[in-house]
């Protein structure tokens, strides 16, 4: 019995190293925060005609020095335009990002209900999972829910 233990964790260990796993989850940390941003810019944009530091600091429970710190980050990256006292804007490169985020958002939260998670745990859950997918698990996610969504239509005729 423990030779056989010994052999799957042998195999498990050559398989593919952990490091890479972990190292995936720390580049899927460092970007969720920067997507967060932009989305939240974007939405605030959409809804309030502006965004501005101090927006943001109430949306994510942060203080504005905190905010600061990412905008510049965020100025850094080519992805927003700001100014001090004046808003953040998005550039071209901010509302693309700003727009896969949302997308990609969109079809996690879908799947997570087709899968039957209530409304609100998959609205929460879906916040953090859409940081963590890769292209490739969203595009199986949205085939998957075209299929979902036609398979109900057909049952329903």
């Amino acid at each position: 019995m423990l030779r056989a233990i010994a052999s799957d964790k042998e195999r498990l260990m050559t398989a593919t190293p952990h490091h890479e796993h972990f190292e995936r989850v720390r580049q899927d940390h460092q970007r969720e925060l920067v997507e967060d941003y932009v989305e939240e810019i974007a939405h605030l944009h959409q809804h309030l005609g502006e965004a501005r530091a101090s927006d943001l600091a109430e949306r994510f429970g942060v203080s504005p020095a905190a905010v600061s710190k990412v905008v510049t980050r965020l100025k850094r990256d080519g992805l927003v335009n700001a100014r001090p006292y004046r808003g953040i804007f998005l550039t071209e490169q901010g509302e693309n990002l700003a727009l896969k985020v949302a997308k990609r958002h969109e079809v996690v939260l879908n799947t997570l209900l087709a899968l039957g998670v209530p409304d609100a745990v998959a609205r929460a859950d879906s916040e953090g999972i859409e940081h963590h997918c890769s292209d490739e698990t969203v595009e199986a996610m949205r085939q998957f829910i075209q299929r979902y969504h036609a398979d109900l239509e057909t049952a329903s005729r």
